[in-house]
């Protein structure tokens, strides 16, 4: 009984097979033919109950096969024994025996698809509970008319079923639209509106189809495609912006659906009643909703590469901007008075014109298709000693505590962070001379770079968004440590502002897993 409304890979823990065993071996001990008749109707229902549900013809005929067999079982085999008077022939009933088993051997040989798990076990119940209330009032009319009128066993079984037959004919009759009797027709809309369409289905159908189908035209051309599951849906067509689709038989009778630059018009193969129309808007509706949001999916991806382009040109700028103040401080040691004649002089611009000309064209490279991608290491030691060339003559104290000539470090994002940091700091000086500015390299535990100012500390409301989203400059763009941060972060290190207090304010990139550094 609980197997139908159970996943097919759903397992049973031990406190409920313990309570399925009780029950099974209190109905085996109380087994009777009263309990029997029950058992069969239940069964009776359940199966009738998932006969339309099947998408496939061959499994509707096995679920058919099964609801025949289990009727024939209920009129043959077991009314007989609980009617008043037992007047089934035995030969009837030894045929019954040895027959009805042979209808499972058609069962047996229909073609069939494994289920899957995550397949919704569905089923009618509506339909269900009325059949099992049907076969309730043929066993209860025909012991009725055989007390009351003492006709025999088939004859009342007959005449019962003649009366349930021509009764549900007249309520099919009465419920048709056209014949106006609207408070039989709200029964029956109340039924469509509830259980009539399997909307698990559909809605497990679209999701599905969202996660596999990228492209927002073949989406709603195979989610239109899909609407011709149901079976009183003949047809639909289908326009978006440019595109337009159509699948199916189109039809006198249809919804149409119109959201921003969709329309999509369902036909369907009944006239519409209230409850049908009001599920053929509804589908229409979900399978809109899921192809504007895959539309807003697209364009999140366009603006997302937008954005990496926006991020690419930004960060060259700031590269670009460090570069200049770079050239220009070399310009003006190299413009004083007997700068030609001085060899420290010459020695710096040999050795730092060749590293600026290196670094524009590493610059100049990042101009290309936006991708994460690594940045090509250098030895730390060699860029330590670039580093401290560079800012000689600004008066930057410079602190190690011994860098490993093999430890190599991600030359590009060092650059940047160093320069965006101690120009940051430089800047801060040039209002206050007295400030220090101190950059240290720690190799011990891991690799981190870390910059360092006695000045005032940062603004709180500057701070708060600091390295996290682009913030107010008066002096540049603002977003120098918001592209340094992700440039870190891309890279497998992190940008933090670990102090930021007067007297105290100290900035520190190291990486995130010890297996970066290095």
């Amino acid at each position: 009984m609980w197997q139908p409304f159970l996943q097919v890979d759903q397992r049973i823990n031990v406190t409920q097979a313990v309570l399925i065993g009780l029950a099974s071996v209190a109905v085996m001990l109380w087994l009777g033919w009263w309990l029997l008749a029950f058992w069969v109707v239940v069964l009776a229902g359940m199966v009738g109950g998932k006969v339309y549900q099947q998408d496939e013809r061959w499994q509707r005929g096995g679920y058919l096969s099964v609801l025949i067999y289990l009727l024939a079982l209920l009129a043959v085999m077991i009314l007989p024994e609980i009617s008043p008077r037992r007047e089934i022939a035995p030969e009837i009933r030894r045929f019954a025996e040895f027959g009805l088993p042979i209808l499972f051997l058609p069962v047996a040989l229909f073609p069939g698809a494994a289920e899957r798990g995550e397949d919704p076990q569905l089923m009618d119940f509506f339909y269900s509970v009325f059949l099992m209330l049907a076969l309730g009032i043929v066993i209860l009319g025909s012991f009725t008319f055989m007390t009351l009128r003492q006709t025999s066993y088939l004859s009342a079984l007959s005449y019962t079923m003649f009366g349930i037959g021509g009764a549900v004919l007249l309520i099919g009759l009465v419920l048709r639209p056209k014949a106006g009797v609207a408070s039989f027709s709200v029964f029956f809309s109340r039924y469509l509106m509830s259980i009539g369409v399997p909307m698990e289905k559909w809605l497990h159908f679209l999701a599905g189809l969202f996660q596999t189908e990228a492209n927002a035209g073949r989406f709603i051309a195979e989610g239109v495609e899909g609407l011709r599951r149901f079976t009183w849906v003949s047809g639909a067509t289908w326009t978006a912006g440019s595109e337009k689709g159509e699948s199916g038989e189109r039809g006198s009778h249809f919804v149409e659906y119109i959201h921003h630059d969709l329309r999509l018009v369902v036909y369907s193969r009944y006239r519409l009643s209230s409850a049908l129309e009001w599920h053929l808007r509804l589908l229409s509706q979900v399978l809109g909703e899921f192809y504007l949001a895959k539309m807003r999916e697209q364009k999140l991806l366009h603006r997302g590469y937008l954005e990496a382009v926006h991020e690419t040109g930004a960060r060259v700028t700031h590269d670009v901007k460090n570069l200049l103040q770079s050239l220009n401080v070399l310009c003006s040691v190299s413009m004083k008075e007997g700068s030609e004649k001085s060899p420290e002089i010459q020695a710096l611009l040999r050795r730092q014109l060749p590293v600026i000309a290196s670094r524009l064209g590493e610059t100049l490279r990042k101009l290309e298709r936006p991708k994460i991608r690594r940045d090509s290491t250098v030895s730390a030691m060699e860029w330590w000693k670039s580093l401290q060339s560079q800012y000689q003559a600004e008066k930057v104290e410079f602190s190690s505590d011994g860098v490993n000539p093999g430890l190599v470090v991600p030359g590009s994002l060092f650059d940047s962070v160093a320069d965006n940091l101690l120009r940051n700091a430089l800047a801060k000086r040039a209002a206050s001379p007295a400030i220090q500015v101190v950059c240290t390299l720690s190799c011990e535990a891991e690799i981190a770079l870390c910059v360092q100012d006695d000045g005032g500390e940062i603004p709180a409301h500057i701070a708060q968004g600091l390295l996290r989203e682009p913030v107010k400059s008066d002096r540049g763009l603002g977003i120098g440590l918001y592209q340094a941060a992700r440039h870190a972060e891309m890279q497998g290190y992190r940008l933090e502002l670990v102090s930021n207090v007067a007297g105290d304010v100290r900035f520190l990139l190291r990486a995130r897993d010890r297996s970066v550094a290095g």
